[in-house]
């Protein structure tokens, strides 16, 4: 499958902005990035993969543009996936990836 070139791009930026400089890799059909070695978020397809863990998972599950991320053996905890209008906006966009960085941040590095 391949992943939306541009949101891989905008999802680059905010990285960026937030004073990232994450690995890239290719995962799950599509583009991860690691933050310390640790995904943080992703593009698969044309949807935004997040990593908030699952404390955070039931909250970015409430809203209308996501949905639990489920590679075919159920849905996998703290993971969610953000449909394209769900970050449509730069807006958006950043507020689900800041939602990601605060997980993935907490993680010892690897």
């Amino acid at each position: 499958m391949a992943f939306d070139q541009e949101l891989a791009h905008r999802v680059r930026a905010v990285l960026a902005a937030a004073g990232q400089q994450p690995a890239e890799k290719k995962m799950f059909g599509g583009l991860s990035f690691l933050v310390s070695g640790n995904m943080c978020c992703g593009v698969l397809g044309e949807d935004l993969l997040i990593r908030v863990g699952t404390e955070a998972a039931g909250a970015a599950l409430a809203s209308p543009a996501a949905r639990p991320f489920d590679m075919g053996r159920g849905p996998s905890p703290g993971w969610v996936l953000i449909a394209p209008g769900g970050s449509a906006s730069d807006q958006d966009l950043a507020a689900w990836i800041q939602q990601a960085l605060a997980f993935a941040t907490t993680l010892p590095a690897k």
